[in-house]
């Protein structure tokens, strides 16, 4: 059987009875935390500072002896592999915090040659004073989350296509920003020129509300203004088409869904059609319902929240009230445009006209 462990000049006598001292020969070179790299020979001597950078205090552990080694004869040995692989440098950028994002695209898909190259890699950021490392995973390497996990990185937020992990380098508190702490959620008051509210019956909720008739509500998905996430809310749930007046108030509230806190902000909208289409994938029913009818419903009195909403709506339809409107502006600070919601009264005038 022809062995390739060494190289061609190198000449062993028996395939196999020196090999033992062959590998204590390659483990004095190899200093990628217990990972075998290809060495350089000179008179079939290993170079003994090929991957001497790699030893650090980051991640000591090493990968158990059985990832390294095959069956010949009923022996273990070390795979020859393993002596063509380079301790090499991830391939990332610099972020604007003296941090590191990883490539995902240029990730190792050999676990071995990746937890070798991950841990040379921390120990090089680390003597260039680096500080968060970002380590984005796609859902085709899922078989490396247990490696970097085993190298100190820790979960930060995971979406459908991929699960992000982080590292702080430095001594003391991570400063790296924590996952999205908030949800945003909508509501969309809709009141048309017979003082009729645009109302909804859900088709999945609690007993105590299966009776309930409340204003459309929802969530802003990812790159979504509060107010075009409104809009779409009400025409998903309802047809109805509307045009966004005011944020009239919002509510944060703490610990709600998966201890996530929420924001949630109470939109004023014109509606610009009258016929409904319910969405019969969470909608019961949806109906114009007169205002007066609309307060009188035992929730709404009863409870605190839901009656000083309303309470602030009907302020608002009478004009002693004025919410919140939308303008477009681009800061110096990030150069993109961003919506500011604010109002300006002049002097002591309350008659808020909603333009």
């Amino acid at each position: 059987m022809e062995m390739s462990l060494l190289e061609p000049k190198t000449v062993v006598s028996s395939p196999f009875s020196s090999f033992r001292h062959q590998v204590r020969r390659f483990s004095s070179c190899s200093s990628c935390l217990g990972r075998f790299s290809r060495a350089s020979y000179s008179n079939g001597v290993p170079n003994k500072a090929y991957c001497s950078g790699a030893v650090s205090s980051i991640g000591q552990e090493k990968l158990p002896a059985e990832a390294f080694t095959h069956q010949i004869n009923g022996t273990n040995v070390l795979s020859s592999k393993l002596f063509s692989r380079d301790c090499r440098l991830l391939d990332a950028v610099d972020d604007r915090y003296d941090g590191i994002v990883i490539d995902p695209n240029g990730l190792p898909s050999n676990p071995i040659v990746f937890s070798s190259n991950l841990r040379f890699s921390l120990s090089h950021w680390k003597k260039k004073g680096k500080k968060g490392v970002w380590l984005k995973l796609l859902v085709e390497q899922s078989e490396l989350i247990p490696i970097a996990l085993k190298a100190g990185f820790q979960y930060h937020h995971a979406e459908p296509d991929y699960l992000m992990l982080t590292y702080w380098i430095p001594d003391g508190p991570c400063m790296l920003p924590a996952n999205a702490s908030h949800h945003v959620g909508v509501g969309g008051f809709v009141i048309n020129d017979r003082n009729e509210v645009l109302v909804v019956q859900e088709k999945y909720c609690s007993p105590t509300f299966a009776n309930f008739w409340k204003i459309p509500t929802g969530f802003i998905v990812e790159k979504e203004e509060i107010y075009t996430g409104v809009t779409r809310e009400v025409k998903e749930e309802t047809g109805i088409e509307t045009e966004f007046v005011e944020v009239i108030a919002f509510r944060h509230a703490h610990n709600i869904a998966f201890g996530k806190s929420d924001l949630f902000f109470v939109c004023m909208l014109r509606p610009l059609s009258t016929q409904i289409i319910v969405d019969d994938l969470e909608i019961q029913a949806a109906k114009w319902m007169p205002l007066a009818e609309f307060v009188e419903q035992s929730l709404v009195k009863e409870d605190v929240m839901f009656k000083k909403i309303i309470d602030i709506c009907i302020a608002r339809l009478d004009k002693y009230y004025c919410g919140l409107n939308v303008h477009q502006l681009v800061s110096k600070f990030d150069g993109k445009l961003s919506s500011l919601y604010y109002n300006i009264i002049d002097g002591e005038d309350l008659n808020c006209t909603g333009k």
